[in-house]
């Protein structure tokens, strides 16, 4: 099959079968950062062995983290004092072997937690790459490619820096701020009261800060997504805009967005580097408070000098995680921004899935009835209306009528990319909506006008309609759809790598391609939307007699504007404002001289209609 998403569902069936189930199993709609965050945990939690052993390194990191200043305190009352230099030189090499022992195991539970991290968003890429395969044609129609992406992108690398590199600093800074309080409060009771006031002035200010910052970054992230998709669209269309010398336009576009994500940024940013100076500032006051009040006891012999500076280490440690959890915070705030997006996205529900009651669509006669079908793409605008026909097996039908009267739209809702709104489709009898659509989706072959290339070898662009042909079929295929000769042309022959959308072949090599894909997956049910469009008359002429052969024993929709390659069609429907109005053999419509007449003449007679 040709179509892009037709495509994408197979690679979707493949990657849920290699898979098995996704994960989280039930996920439920974002609708604030507490249940974003609720719904991040379970990709971590498949990981719980290594989380423990990262929370237990945390823990003995940070009793050794509060064992540094104490021994510290101990050498400057027990040794330096009393000049006991054997006992300094072994306290030394102790606090040597307790910092190394320290950093060793932090750097061993930052590479667990990164492995751990990683693998979780690996998951949920996976999940919200593969649901995106699932979801109908309707969402791709609203939805910008690039703002897609930098969902899979810049979202889920938010995510990344909050989990990677933030979760063994917070986790490490809250046991810290625990160990010291206690410690503190050990060693002495009135330095300790002075040292925790500065805790409920840092809350009261993060909390402060937290509503804009929040606001801050998910605007952020959106203006990027909004970036993205201008730059997609730029790259990919270049063509067009030099065509049309539009790149000044394209630039100005650019600057309008790109000031966008400026002031979104600053805003956010702005918000949250104001913690960072705060929590200084906070720092150099607690040790201030301490110096002075530790001064005061100690002169009236209420501390010792090493009880002072404890507590003065005590405090530099107790400043740090509060500052760690300042930006942490930060981070966590662009992490739930991206989260919920990423989430907004899984929570959105495919408009075609299968029934509970779908059947396997087995021994393919072809046999398809349309019976009072109605579509619209948006409510109120109808395309198809009250349309009724029947193909019987093996039949082609020819549809013909002017440019927007829904020829491509019946196409699409036989392959079912749109559910219609009323009526039925059927299948050998079976409603469209109770068979499976990897059945269904493998029972069609679709050729359109717009072909879509991958950008892989020739071999396997061809390779595609069916992954298990040889390549001796693909080569056969190839022949069939007179490709074979210009393939072999090509640098490398079958194995020549495409540029980005084939755009090293000519729409008309392109076009053969996709015959050749369509010819190789053997379908029960042939679509050619303009298939032979974009070649020459000779070329034509050549493609016709193998598909002619591939059409042959199959039921065939044929979407023609050239009218002269439906003569053999066993019945011609002429489509006008989504209604057939006509319906006949090619020489029967031509002798009722109406509408497709008036078609027929304006192409080979010069007549208007």
């Amino acid at each position: 099959m040709t179509n892009q998403t037709a495509s994408q569902q197979q690679a979707s069936r493949a990657a849920l079968a290699a898979r098995g189930p996704m994960r989280p199993s039930k996920i439920e709609k974002a609708s604030d950062p507490r249940k974003a965050l609720a719904r991040l945990i379970p990709y971590l939690s498949h990981y719980r062995a290594a989380i423990t052993l990262v929370l237990i390194l945390i823990l003995v990191t940070t009793g050794l983290d509060l064992l540094g200043p104490y021994l510290m305190g101990r050498a400057i009352d027990q040794y330096i004092g009393d000049k006991q230099l054997a006992g300094l030189a072994q306290m030394a090499v102790t606090l040597l072997v307790v910092y190394i022992t320290n950093q060793s195991l932090q750097a061993l539970s930052a590479w667990t937690m990164a492995r751990v991290s990683q693998n979780a968003l690996k998951d949920l890429r996976r999940d919200l790459f593969t649901h995106l395969q699932e979801l109908s044609l309707k969402f791709f129609d609203t939805h910008n490619a690039g703002e897609l992406m930098s969902r899979l992108t810049n979202d889920i690398d938010a995510i990344n820096q909050a989990v990677s590199q933030n979760v063994i600093a917070m986790l490490g800074s809250v046991l810290s701020l625990v160990g010291f309080v206690v410690a503190m409060f050990v060693l002495n009771f009135w330095l300790a009261l002075a040292s925790v006031i500065v805790v409920p002035i840092m809350v009261w200010f993060t909390d402060f800060i937290a509503k804009s910052t929040r606001k801050g970054f998910r605007d952020l992230q959106k203006s990027l997504g909004e970036l993205n998709g201008v730059m997609e669209e730029s790259i990919s269309g270049q063509r067009v805009v030099k065509a049309f010398r539009r790149n000044e336009t394209s630039v100005e576009n650019f600057r309008r967005v790109n000031a966008d994500v400026f002031k979104a940024g600053v805003f956010a940013n702005t918000y949250a580097m104001m913690l960072m100076p705060l929590t200084n500032q906070l720092g150099n006051l607690f040790v201030i408070v301490l110096a002075g009040l530790g001064g005061w006891l100690a002169l009236r012999g209420l501390v010792t000098v090493g009880i002072i500076a404890t507590f003065i280490s005590y405090a530099h440690g107790f400043i740090s995680p509060l500052r760690q959890l300042a930006n942490i915070y930060n981070a966590i705030q662009a992490a739930l921004a991206g989260a919920e997006r990423v989430f907004e996205v899984i929570d959105t529900a495919p408009e075609t899935v299968d029934s509970d009651r779908a059947v396997s669509l087995a021994n393919l006669k072809g046999h398809v009835e349309f019976q009072a079908v109605d579509f619209s793409y948006e409510t109120g605008h109808p395309i198809i209306k009250n349309m009724t026909l029947e193909a019987l097996p093996g039949q082609t039908i020819a549809l013909v009528g002017p440019t927007g009267a829904g020829k491509t739209t019946i196409t699409n809702l036989l392959t079912r990319f749109y559910d219609i709104d009323g009526g039925s489709i059927r299948i050998d009898g079976n409603d469209l909506r109770d068979i499976r659509r990897a059945d269904l989706r493998r029972a069609l072959g679709l050729v359109l006008q717009d072909t879509f290339m991958f950008a892989d070898t020739v071999m396997e662009n061809i390779r595609y309609g069916r992954l298990d042909a040889s390549d001796d079929e693909v080569m056969e295929a190839a022949r069939m759809a007179d490709a074979d000769h210009f393939i072999r042309q090509l640098p490398h022959g079958y194995r020549t790598v495409l540029s980005e959308r084939a755009a090293n072949l000519s729409q008309g090599q392109r076009q053969m391609l996709a015959i050749a894909r369509a010819i190789l997956a053997d379908p029960g049910i042939l679509i050619l939307d303009e298939a032979t469009s974009s070649v020459d008359t000779r070329t034509e002429a050549r493609i016709q007699k193998a598909l002619l052969k591939l059409m042959e024993g199959r039921t065939s929709f044929v979407i023609a504007h050239r009218l002269s390659t439906i003569r053999d069609a066993d019945q011609v429907l002429v489509i006008k404002d989504g209604e057939i109005i006509e319906r006949g053999k090619h020489s029967e419509l031509l002798a009722m001289k109406g509408f497709f007449y008036q078609l027929y003449m304006s192409q080979f007679k010069g007549n208007a209609i």
